[in-house]
C-alpha cells in the first residue's frame, strides 16, 4: 500500500525552494490492539458524544473550544482556524544549521521521510543533501503539521533526507527535580573499572535487527492460544518474588560475575550475537 503524504509543500534554502512531500518513518499497524467489550455479551462498547442535560448530539454541531474560565469557552469554527495565516502551513524554510550531536535526545519527538514531490524537484533535492552530508550539518525550521507548529531538524538518511519534529524548550519539564538527591560524588575507582569493562566488552555497531518485541509476539501467542481453548496458567512474575529489603547485592560481585558470564549471555533480543567492533 501507498504511503499517504502527510503534508505537501516547499523545502526552502534562502532562494532556493524544493516541492517536497511528508511521509511518517513509522508505523503501527503491526502492533496488537484491544477493544473494549462488554464480558456479559460479548459485545464491542461504543462511545457517543453527549452533552450534559441533552444527551447523544450529532458530530455535525461539535465545534472546537478554548477554556478561558471554568465553565465559560471560546468556540471556534474549522474554517476560522483554518483562516490562521502562517507561512510554515506551506514552506520550510531552513534558516539555521548545527552540528547534530548539539541537539540533545530529549528534544527529538517523531521521525519522518522528506521526499521531492516531483521529478523536476530531485536535482535541487540532491544538492541540499549532499550539502548537508558534506558540512555534517542538521539543518532547523519550522512546519504546521496537523493543526501545529513544529520545530524541525533536517538531516541526510540513506540517499534521501530525513526529518524529525522537536520539542520546543517550554514542552520539556525541568530535570533538576526528578535528578535531586542522587550523589553527585563519583563512583568508586575499581567499581567504575570493571562496570567499564563489561560495557567495552559488550559495545557492537547498532543494529535494530537484533532486537525484537518480545511483549508483541507473546501478546500474539496468548490470543492463538485462547482461539484454540487451550488453558492459561497465570505464573508469578520472578522479578515480583525478588522483591524485598532483605535482597541487597554485593554491586563489586554481581559485576564480576557479569563479566565472567561474558560469552555466555545473549548479546541481541534475536538470540544472534551482534557483531563485534572492528580495531582501530
Amino acid at each position: 500500500m501507498a504511503s499517504r503524504a502527510l503534508w505537501k509543500g516547499q523545502l526552502r534554502l534562502s532562494l532556493v525552494s524544493i516541492p517536497v512531500e511528508l511521509h511518517s518513518a513509522t508505523r503501527a499497524s503491526g502492533k496488537t490492539s484491544f477493544r473494549q467489550i462488554h464480558a456479559p455479551s460479548g459485545k464491542p462498547i461504543r462511545y457517543d458524544k453527549v452533552v450534559d442535560g441533552l444527551g447523544p448530539i450529532d458530530k455535525d454541531e461539535i465545534v472546537k473550544g478554548y477554556e478561558v474560565e471554568r465553565g465559560r469557552y471560546v468556540l471556534l469554527e474549522p474554517e476560522e482556524i483554518d483562516a490562521v495565516k502562517l507561512e510554515t502551513k506551506r514552506t520550510l524554510e531552513l534558516v539555521q544549521f548545527v552540528d547534530a550531536c548539539e541537539i540533545s535526545p530529549l528534544y527529538y519527538d517523531k521521525p519522518y521521510y522528506l521526499v521531492p514531490a516531483e521529478e523536476l524537484a530531485e536535482d535541487a533535492y540532491q544538492v541540499v543533501r549532499d550539502a548537508l552530508r558534506a558540512t555534517g550539518r542538521t539543518g532547523l525550521g519550522q512546519l504546521t503539521l496537523r493543526g501545529r507548529e513544529y520545530l524541525a531538524a533536517v538531516r541526510p538518511c540513506g540517499s534521501g533526507l530525513l526529518l524529525e519534529t522537536l520539542h520546543y524548550e517550554d514542552d520539556l519539564r525541568d530535570a533538576d527535580p526528578m535528578f535531586k538527591g542522587i550523589p553527585k560524588k563519583k563512583a568508586d575507582a575499581d567499581l567504575l573499572d570493571v562496570a567499564t569493562t563489561l560495557i567495552e566488552r559488550k559495545t557492537a555497531p547498532f543494529d535494530p535487527a537484533a532486537f525484537k518485541d518480545h511483549y508483541e509476539t507473546a501478546l500474539r501467542a496468548l490470543v492463538k492460544r485462547k482461539m484454540k481453548g487451550k488453558k492459561i496458567t497465570l505464573e508469578e512474575d520472578e522479578d515480583e518474588r525478588a522483591t524485598g529489603g532483605d535482597n541487597l547485592i554485593d554491586l563489586m560481585a554481581a559485576l564480576k560475575k557479569s563479566l565472567e558470564a561474558g560469552g555466555k549471555q545473549k548479546r541481541g533480543s534475536s538470540g544472534r550475537s551482534a557483531p563485534r567492533r572492528k580495531s582501530a
